[in-house]
């Protein structure tokens, strides 16, 4: 390995030795003298006459083929790169090559094939790399190095030293493509890759812009540095020319290279494939399923014989997305409509992609089942199966050797669906499940028994790390509903009531009862939509247009009232709603009651109303297409269910949940919001208002207790962080970034940063602009940090108080943005820079500028939560007094702020005590659970809590025993079950043993004595317990 911060013609002759001495490339020499071309004539022939023996009119006639579509750019790069990626996988016909030939006789009805490549012996083809090798263009280019095969360009690798981003790299292969430079010469080209030596390997293809580009992940404990290990494993022969064959893709207009999770998810499907071994593929929501798909129909339909793959899924948006995603790649799948037009597509050879909802396989709810109520009878397996087989024709057997991909597999395991399956395709069908969530734990063993063990996962933090999503930040916001006067309503129910009988009257409170849990009052759903309207002008994703946001509500109904109420703010005419629901006159039939609009009448109306003259078909069309294509038109999707699975938007950005969601439906939900999109969208964001993560909200550190409790917990790690904990954490690292880099700068005044940024005062005129252009990677540098610190600092802008910084901190922080966000645009004037804005959109450049420097809000209270429940302790309720008067006024904010103070404490204090603050938690969440379900009021909430708080504080702490008198007394005989004499023990060990600093741990031999002495005194704990015991000591002031 090079020295740090060697140059990178350093690096670039040992990957050469690389490629020369472990892979066996020949290196051909130093390019930059000669003229180069993407199809080097002398080395194709070489190969087409030495190793393919093909005669010279069928040579002649294959390389004028190739190089009138290499050289044919008129219709584009895609469109030309496209054309030779053909003709170098599936041949050249030279059948007519007598035109190169004349006089030589073609038998009609045959065809012949050049091919350029052996893709079936990697290693008789002949490899070949070169260096700086210069291209003549509308403007010349020097590539680092390229990679010919047979004389053909199929890769072009640029380098750069440790110290520069890898982007560099990437931005040059861009700018080559372009028309200024040497698009020409990418007609060939593959695959593109860029590398350093802190960075490993990047690759993309032909436009693949740089957010897109993929680092190659492939572990191998025995090659240490990344760059090398990458290139060895890459440029392997057999790897390279196997990735180019079987991993590309052209996709309605955009080229595509498969990520390395689906490169190695196929690789791990070859094998089973072949053994025709059933499995599942989990991949993470939105890192790629449906081309893995695609890549792994190619390669069964190429390598297995009299192959046929029947895709099927359980909703139509998904059957009609995966029969796009097919046709988009120019491959003819057919689509079945019906049971019988499946049954006949499978009676015959043809097609061989089969596209069908797995309804299709029979219908197990027929009408003349046995039905009592509104519960049917339902059949039993061998019946069923009995009547889907007797509904086949005599003469059927199905055609082919069949491979069936289950989309979303997590939902169509087991049951008679599946069996009746294997019974039309017969038993020897192999099954692949796909699913972009993890497996239940309750439906883990009949997913395994359905389709056999996992083939490959790629769960959610991993496609997170590696940039194929983004990571989720999650946010709950309390919109309760409460009653304001009991006694009216009881006075409602007296007078409506006076005639029904005590069982009516029964089944009536309880009817209420629900409605009021579950119905959201139009004050709360007006709070709600108040909420996301302030967003929409606060949030930089919103306000600035490039993000938009999806609504999930509780029902149709509620979807249609929220719809409403948004026709009364800024949103009227940029918020849909897409349901499956579908307005028709006899909904409303016999609807009329005389009491005020029914739900069905509701919907009706407001549906008629929002469609106007489209069909549920075109509105639903419309809506979509402007949400993805228009962010900053439609701004807001209201749904309930449609929507919330194979629906990819990547400007979706803010996710607010309205609604009672859990496991497989919630995971899917969320990850709406995790596609990449532009530069600007760093994260997802998840808005709760059902409380769906506990009521823990400061720190979500468990969630598969809650809503994601049907989960192996391993398969959800890392799906959620707090915005706020994060947000701090990603600020507070963006701002030590800046410093790090300013800190060297002497003297810190404008004129220091102007020599060490720019160029110095004493330096000449003429010399002034080389000083500048050196400097230009610092400054570049300077540029994206404080861009970032920028945005940084207003993702939480408004929120510094509750992400823990007090006033004067948060004051403090804004003055030094401020001041490094003036530093840079100084600097940009200074050295000329200020119209160079490469990678950042001017827009939002100038959006930030005016965000950060707007008047703070106003703040509503400030008040030390200590501070606040030592004055409870002291005064009790007469310390309520001292609140100010908005909050003093209302019990439901007093009640509030209690709760608040109390979940500060506990966090702060549980380290001292965890057993007797995990009790006061669960006490609080009770309390808080007592209210909500209205088994007590505010009121009594509030002397609930204040009593809590006084005990805490010890103002009237009597549960101790008389010897337990101290603090660190009781914490031992909390967390050690109440022993008292145990207790004892090892507090008279601690105090027998720990010595001066016993706590440093730069003197460890210190607290060894002590964990002895307590290991002595409590000899039947673990070491995991006796370590527990240790750190709640250490927590005790008084030892």
């Amino acid at each position: 390995m090079e020295p740090i911060g060697s140059k990178e013609i350093i690096t670039q002759k040992r990957i050469i030795r690389l490629f020369q001495k472990e892979l066996k490339y020949s290196y051909v020499g130093d390019w930059s003298d000669r003229t180069n071309s993407n199809v080097e004539e002398d080395y194709l022939r070489k190969y087409l006459e030495g190793t393919r023996k093909y005669t010279p009119a069928e040579i002649n006639g294959a390389i004028a083929q190739l190089k009138r579509a290499a050289d044919n750019i008129a219709a584009g790069l895609y469109h030309a790169n496209k054309e030779v990626y053909g003709l170098l996988r599936y041949g050249v016909n030279v059948t007519s090559s007598e035109r190169y030939n004349p006089g030589k006789s073609i038998s009609s009805g045959t065809k012949k094939y050049a091919h350029l490549i052996d893709w079936h012996n990697p290693l008789a083809n002949d490899f070949y790399i070169a260096e700086e090798v210069t291209v003549k263009g509308n403007n010349t280019k020097r590539p680092d190095l390229v990679i010919y095969v047979n004389g053909i360009a199929l890769a072009v690798i640029e380098l750069k030293r440790s110290t520069v981003s890898v982007h560099h790299g990437i931005r040059q292969n861009l700018d080559n493509q372009s028309k200024e430079f040497i698009p020409k010469f990418f007609t060939t080209v593959q695959l593109l890759f860029a590398g350093n030596e802190t960075e490993g390997l990047h690759y993309g293809v032909i436009k693949t812009k740089e957010k897109f580009w993929l680092r190659w992940k492939e572990p191998n404990p025995d090659v240490v540095n990344e760059l090398d290990r990458s290139v060895l494993q890459f440029f392997d022969k057999t790897r390279l020319l196997e990735f180019i064959h079987d991993f590309l893709i052209f996709d309605a207009g955009v080229k595509k290279a498969a990520r390395p999770n689906q490169f190695f998810a196929i690789q791990a499907a070859k094998p089973r494939v072949r053994a025709k071994d059933s499995g599942i593929i989990w991949h993470s929501q939105g890192s790629g399923k449906s081309l893995t798909m695609i890549w792994l129909a190619k390669w069964i339909r190429e390598h297995e014989t009299d192959a046929r793959v029947v895709v099927i899924t359980d909703r139509d948006e998904l059957d009609k997305q995966i029969e796009a995603g097919f046709k988009g790649v120019d491959e003819a799948i057919e689509r079945s409509e019906s049971g019988d037009a499946l049954i006949q597509m499978l009676n015959n050879a043809n097609p061989w992609l089969i596209c069908t909802l797995i309804h299709k396989f029979g219908n197990k709810n027929d009408s003349d089942l046995p039905e009592v109520g509104n519960k049917k009878a339902q059949k039993s397996l061998e019946q069923y199966l009995l009547e889907v087989q007797s509904k086949l024709p005599k003469d059927f057997k199905p055609k082919g050797n069949i491979f069936v991909f289950v989309d979303e597999c997590h939902r169509t395991q087991g049951g008679m669906l599946h069996e009746a399956m294997k019974s039309i395709m017969g038993e020897k069908v192999m099954l692949i499940g796909f699913t972009g969530t993890p497996l239940l734990k309750t439906d883990k063993k009949n997913s395994l028994e359905t389709f056999g063990t996992y083939i490959h996962t790629y769960k959610f933090d991993e496609a997170v790390q590696d940039k194929v999503i983004l990571d989720l930040r999650y946010e709950a916001r309390d919109v309760p509903q409460y009653l304001g006067n009991k006694s009216k309503i009881d006075e409602w129910f007296e007078s409506r009531t006076s005639g029904l009988s005590n069982v009516a009257k029964a089944l009536l409170k309880d009817r209420w009862a629900k409605m009021e849990k579950l119905f959201s009052s139009k004050e709360r759903m007006q709070r709600i939509v108040a909420d996301i309207c302030q967003d929409m002008d606060t949030k930089r994703p919103l306000q600035c247009g490039y993000g938009n946001a999806m609504l999930v509500s509780d029902s149709i109904y509620q979807a249609c009232r929220y719809w409403e109420l948004f026709q009364d703010t800024d949103l009227k005419g940029h918020c849909a709603v897409v349901t499956s629901y579908e307005a028709n006159a006899s909904d409303i039939k016999d609807e009329a009651t005389g009491a005020g609009d029914t739900e069905e009448k509701v919907k009706y109306e407001i549906t008629k109303r929002m469609m106007g003259e489209k069909t549920p078909e075109q509105f639903e069309a419309w809506a979509k297409a402007e949400f993805i294509k228009h962010p900053a038109s439609m701004k807001l999707l209201i749904v309930v269910d449609k929507l919330l699975t194979g629906f990819d938007a990547p400007a979706a950005t803010y996710l607010y949940i309205d609604k009672p969601m859990r496991d497989h439906n919630l995971f899917q939900a969320i990850c709406r919001v995790n596609r990449v999109d532009t530069d600007d969208k760093d994260f997802g964001y998840i808005v709760d208002y059902q409380d769906l993560f506990g009521n823990i909200r400061t720190a979500i550190e468990d969630y598969t207790s809650e809503a994601f409790e049907g989960y192996d917990k391993e398969d959800v790690t890392n799906l959620l962080t707090n915005r706020l904990t994060e947000g701090r954490k990603s600020l507070e690292e963006a701002l030590q970034a800046v410093v790090t880099l300013c800190e060297v700068v002497e003297p810190q005044t404008r004129e220091g940063f102007f020599a060490y940024f720019v160029y110095q005062e004493s330096t000449a005129p003429e010399d002034q602009t080389a000083e500048t252009e050196a400097n230009a990677e610092k400054r570049e540098k300077l540029y994206k940090l404080v861009s970032t610190l920028v945005r940084r600092y207003i993702d939480i802008a408004n929120d510094m108080t509750k992400a823990g910084y007090s006033s004067s901190e948060a004051a403090e922080i804004k003055k030094l943005v401020d001041f490094y966000n003036n530093l840079k645009d100084e600097i940009k004037l200074k050295s000329g820079d200020a119209l160079d804005l490469k990678f950042y959109d001017p827009a939002m450049r100038q959006l930030i500028d005016n965000y950060v420097r707007a008047e703070d809000s106003e703040e509503i209270f400030k008040l030390e939560d200590i501070s606040f429940l030592e004055l409870l302790a002291i005064e009790g309720e007469d310390a309520i007094g001292k609140l100010p008067g908005q909050i003093k006024n209302n019990q439901r904010s007093v009640a509030e702020t209690l709760v608040a103070n109390m979940r500060k404490m506990i966090i702060t204090e549980r380290p001292n005590n965890p057993a007797y603050y995990d009790k006061i938690s669960e006490l609080l969440n009770q309390l808080i659970l007592d209210q909500k379900t209205g088994k007590m009021d505010y009121a009594e909430m509030i002397r609930k809590l204040i009593e809590k708080v006084r005990e805490v504080r010890g103002k009237t702490r009597k549960s101790y025993p008389t010897t337990i008198n101290s603090a660190g007394k009781q914490a031992l005989y909390d967390n050690l079950g109440k022993n008292e004499e145990l207790a004892i023990s090892v507090h008279e060990a601690i105090v027998a043993y720990a010595r001066h600093g016993w706590r440093d741990n730069t003197v460890p031999a210190k607290m060894k004595q002590v964990r002895k002495a307590v290991r002595n005194a409590l000899p039947d704990k673990t070491e995991e317990e006796l370590s527990e015991i240790m750190n709640i000591i250490i927590a005790q002031k008084e030892y």
